[in-house]
Protein backbone atom coordinates (compact mmCIF):
# COMPACT_ATOMS: atom_id res chain seq x y z
CA UNK A 1 0.00 0.00 0.00
CA UNK A 2 2.66 2.01 1.22
CA UNK A 3 4.96 1.81 -2.13
CA UNK A 4 1.60 2.05 -4.50
CA UNK A 5 0.82 5.37 -2.91
CA UNK A 6 4.25 6.58 -3.57
CA UNK A 7 4.11 5.88 -6.92
CA UNK A 8 1.04 7.36 -7.29
CA UNK A 9 2.17 10.68 -5.59
CA UNK A 10 4.98 10.76 -7.50
CA UNK A 11 3.31 10.46 -10.81
CA UNK A 12 1.12 13.31 -9.74
CA UNK A 13 3.73 15.83 -9.13
CA UNK A 14 5.29 14.85 -12.33
CA UNK A 15 1.49 16.00 -13.81
CA UNK A 16 1.75 18.97 -11.94
CA UNK A 17 4.99 20.37 -12.90
CA UNK A 18 4.05 19.41 -16.65
CA UNK A 19 0.92 21.43 -16.46
CA UNK A 20 2.79 24.49 -14.72
CA UNK A 21 5.67 24.49 -17.80
CA UNK A 22 3.00 24.02 -20.07
CA UNK A 23 0.56 26.76 -19.35
CA UNK A 24 3.65 29.09 -18.24
CA UNK A 25 3.00 28.97 -14.53
CA UNK A 26 5.47 29.02 -12.06
CA UNK A 27 7.07 26.09 -10.63
CA UNK A 28 5.75 24.90 -7.48
CA UNK A 29 2.64 27.50 -7.79
CA UNK A 30 0.04 24.22 -7.66
CA UNK A 31 -0.45 23.07 -4.28
CA UNK A 32 -1.81 19.29 -4.33
CA UNK A 33 -4.41 18.39 -1.92
CA UNK A 34 -4.94 15.04 -0.72
CA UNK A 35 -8.72 13.72 -0.98
CA UNK A 36 -8.38 11.26 2.22
CA UNK A 37 -12.18 10.80 3.31
CA UNK A 38 -13.31 7.28 3.86
CA UNK A 39 -9.32 6.75 4.05
CA UNK A 40 -7.72 4.67 7.24
CA UNK A 41 -5.24 7.03 8.97
CA UNK A 42 -2.63 4.46 7.81
CA UNK A 43 -3.12 5.40 4.35
CA UNK A 44 -3.01 9.25 5.21
CA UNK A 45 0.39 8.09 6.96
CA UNK A 46 1.66 6.17 4.01
CA UNK A 47 1.11 9.52 2.08
CA UNK A 48 2.57 11.64 5.03
CA UNK A 49 5.97 9.92 4.79
CA UNK A 50 6.33 10.82 1.24
CA UNK A 51 5.98 14.55 2.30
CA UNK A 52 2.08 15.23 1.33
CA UNK A 53 1.29 17.91 3.88
CA UNK A 54 -1.80 18.72 3.10
CA UNK A 55 -5.07 16.48 3.27
CA UNK A 56 -8.90 17.51 2.54
CA UNK A 57 -11.88 15.79 4.57
CA UNK A 58 -15.85 15.65 3.69
CA UNK A 59 -16.76 13.94 6.91
CA UNK A 60 -16.47 15.77 9.68
CA UNK A 61 -16.72 12.75 12.86
CA UNK A 62 -14.03 10.89 10.73
CA UNK A 63 -11.97 13.58 9.90
CA UNK A 64 -11.90 14.61 13.88
CA UNK A 65 -10.65 10.84 14.67
CA UNK A 66 -8.18 10.69 12.55
CA UNK A 67 -7.12 14.51 13.04
CA UNK A 68 -6.52 13.32 16.86
CA UNK A 69 -4.56 9.98 16.13
CA UNK A 70 -2.23 11.92 13.27
CA UNK A 71 -1.77 14.89 15.30
CA UNK A 72 1.47 14.48 16.36
CA UNK A 73 2.74 14.71 12.17
CA UNK A 74 1.76 18.03 11.82
CA UNK A 75 0.12 18.22 9.18
CA UNK A 76 -2.50 20.84 7.22
CA UNK A 77 -6.28 19.90 7.31
CA UNK A 78 -9.03 20.89 5.32
CA UNK A 79 -12.25 20.89 5.28
CA UNK A 80 -14.01 20.82 2.06
CA UNK A 81 -17.03 18.97 2.26
CA UNK A 82 -21.16 20.72 2.91
CA UNK A 83 -20.77 22.35 5.85
CA UNK A 84 -24.38 22.33 8.35
CA UNK A 85 -24.65 25.15 11.60
CA UNK A 86 -24.36 22.37 13.94
CA UNK A 87 -20.67 21.29 12.57
CA UNK A 88 -19.17 24.62 12.41
CA UNK A 89 -17.79 24.52 16.51
CA UNK A 90 -15.50 21.52 15.43
CA UNK A 91 -14.63 22.49 12.16
CA UNK A 92 -13.84 26.18 13.07
CA UNK A 93 -11.84 24.29 15.99
CA UNK A 94 -9.99 21.39 14.19
CA UNK A 95 -9.28 22.54 11.11
CA UNK A 96 -6.63 25.29 9.05
CA UNK A 97 -8.88 25.70 5.87
CA UNK A 98 -12.22 25.38 4.75
CA UNK A 99 -12.72 25.42 1.16
CA UNK A 100 -17.07 25.09 1.31
CA UNK A 101 -18.27 27.96 2.70
CA UNK A 102 -21.63 28.73 0.78
CA UNK A 103 -23.16 31.20 3.22
CA UNK A 104 -22.40 34.32 5.59
CA UNK A 105 -24.57 32.71 8.33
CA UNK A 106 -22.20 29.10 7.98
CA UNK A 107 -18.77 32.17 7.57
CA UNK A 108 -19.87 34.27 10.97
CA UNK A 109 -20.32 31.10 12.46
CA UNK A 110 -16.93 29.42 11.97
CA UNK A 111 -15.45 33.44 13.12
CA UNK A 112 -17.09 33.35 16.48
CA UNK A 113 -16.72 30.03 17.24
CA UNK A 114 -12.54 29.55 16.03
CA UNK A 115 -10.50 29.87 19.16
CA UNK A 116 -8.65 32.40 20.23
CA UNK A 117 -5.21 30.81 20.65
CA UNK A 118 -5.45 29.73 16.70
CA UNK A 119 -4.57 32.14 13.82
CA UNK A 120 -7.51 32.86 11.52
CA UNK A 121 -9.49 30.46 9.89
CA UNK A 122 -8.08 30.04 5.90
CA UNK A 123 -11.71 30.10 3.82
CA UNK A 124 -12.62 30.00 0.46
CA UNK A 125 -15.95 31.32 -0.90
CA UNK A 126 -17.97 28.03 -2.70
CA UNK A 127 -19.01 29.25 -6.00
CA UNK A 128 -21.93 26.96 -8.03
CA UNK A 129 -20.25 28.31 -11.23
CA UNK A 130 -22.32 25.87 -13.32
CA UNK A 131 -25.52 26.65 -11.90
CA UNK A 132 -26.58 23.70 -10.83
CA UNK A 133 -29.46 22.81 -8.99
CA UNK A 134 -27.87 20.08 -7.21
CA UNK A 135 -24.76 21.74 -6.26
CA UNK A 136 -24.12 24.05 -2.93
CA UNK A 137 -22.35 26.85 -3.83
CA UNK A 138 -23.05 31.05 -4.05
CA UNK A 139 -23.94 32.36 -7.52
CA UNK A 140 -21.71 34.94 -9.25
CA UNK A 141 -24.25 37.25 -8.60
CA UNK A 142 -24.23 36.71 -4.97
CA UNK A 143 -20.42 36.57 -4.70
CA UNK A 144 -19.19 40.33 -4.44
CA UNK A 145 -21.33 41.58 -1.65
CA UNK A 146 -20.68 37.80 0.72
CA UNK A 147 -17.27 38.79 -0.39
CA UNK A 148 -17.30 42.18 1.03
CA UNK A 149 -19.24 41.41 4.08
CA UNK A 150 -17.25 37.56 4.43
CA UNK A 151 -13.90 40.06 4.59
CA UNK A 152 -14.42 41.60 7.48
CA UNK A 153 -15.16 39.07 9.84
CA UNK A 154 -12.69 39.00 12.44
CA UNK A 155 -11.38 35.02 12.83
CA UNK A 156 -11.02 34.23 9.43
CA UNK A 157 -8.79 34.88 6.48
CA UNK A 158 -10.74 34.77 3.24
CA UNK A 159 -7.98 33.21 1.13
CA UNK A 160 -9.99 32.45 -2.49
CA UNK A 161 -12.78 30.53 -4.54
CA UNK A 162 -14.00 27.27 -4.70
CA UNK A 163 -15.69 25.27 -7.21
CA UNK A 164 -17.07 21.74 -9.08
CA UNK A 165 -18.15 22.76 -12.40
CA UNK A 166 -20.30 20.66 -14.23
CA UNK A 167 -18.47 17.46 -15.54
CA UNK A 168 -17.20 17.66 -18.81
CA UNK A 169 -14.60 15.58 -21.22
CA UNK A 170 -13.86 18.51 -23.37
CA UNK A 171 -11.06 19.85 -22.59
CA UNK A 172 -11.95 23.68 -23.86
CA UNK A 173 -15.27 23.81 -21.82
CA UNK A 174 -13.35 22.55 -18.75
CA UNK A 175 -10.98 25.55 -18.88
CA UNK A 176 -14.35 28.24 -19.87
CA UNK A 177 -15.65 26.70 -16.29
CA UNK A 178 -12.40 27.49 -14.51
CA UNK A 179 -11.80 30.99 -16.91
CA UNK A 180 -15.01 32.23 -14.98
CA UNK A 181 -13.84 31.66 -12.00
CA UNK A 182 -10.78 32.87 -12.30
CA UNK A 183 -12.41 36.16 -13.69
CA UNK A 184 -14.47 36.21 -10.13
CA UNK A 185 -11.41 36.12 -8.18
CA UNK A 186 -9.52 39.07 -10.50
CA UNK A 187 -13.15 41.42 -10.00
CA UNK A 188 -13.04 40.59 -6.30
CA UNK A 189 -9.08 41.51 -6.17
CA UNK A 190 -9.80 44.57 -8.16
CA UNK A 191 -12.20 46.14 -5.66
CA UNK A 192 -8.93 45.54 -3.33
CA UNK A 193 -10.20 41.99 -1.67
CA UNK A 194 -6.69 40.85 -2.15
CA UNK A 195 -7.39 37.48 -3.06
CA UNK A 196 -4.87 34.24 -3.84
CA UNK A 197 -6.16 31.05 -4.00
CA UNK A 198 -8.63 28.95 -6.42
CA UNK A 199 -9.31 25.26 -5.36
CA UNK A 200 -10.11 24.04 -8.38
CA UNK A 201 -9.73 20.71 -10.43
CA UNK A 202 -9.44 17.53 -10.00
CA UNK A 203 -8.06 14.01 -11.71
CA UNK A 204 -10.01 14.35 -14.42
CA UNK A 205 -9.65 17.88 -15.09
CA UNK A 206 -6.66 18.68 -13.06
CA UNK A 207 -4.74 20.27 -16.29
CA UNK A 208 -7.71 22.70 -17.66
CA UNK A 209 -7.69 23.86 -13.98
CA UNK A 210 -3.98 24.75 -13.79
CA UNK A 211 -4.32 25.80 -17.24
CA UNK A 212 -6.58 28.77 -15.68
CA UNK A 213 -4.95 29.22 -12.74
CA UNK A 214 -5.73 26.70 -9.93
CA UNK A 215 -3.44 26.99 -7.08
CA UNK A 216 -5.14 24.77 -4.98
CA UNK A 217 -5.88 20.62 -7.14
CA UNK A 218 -7.90 18.85 -5.21
CA UNK A 219 -7.21 14.68 -5.78
CA UNK A 220 -8.19 11.35 -3.71
CA UNK A 221 -8.62 8.16 -6.45
CA UNK A 222 -5.63 9.06 -8.40
CA UNK A 223 -3.51 8.78 -4.83
CA UNK A 224 -5.19 6.45 -2.72
CA UNK A 225 -6.68 4.23 -5.39
CA UNK A 226 -10.63 2.99 -6.19
CA UNK A 227 -12.64 3.26 -2.43
CA UNK A 228 -14.45 -0.06 -1.45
Amino acid sequence: MKSRIADNLAQLHKRIQQAERRYQRPPGSVQLLAVSKTRPAEDILAAATCGQRHFGENYLQEAVEKITALADLNLCWHFIGPIQSNKTRLIATHFHWVHSVDRLKIARRLSDQRPAHLPPLNICLQVNISDEASKSGLSLSELPEAARQIAGLPNLHLRGLMAIPQRSSHFEQQRHSFRQLHQALQSLNNEGIGLDTLSMGMSTDMEAAIAEGATIVRIGTDIFGPRD
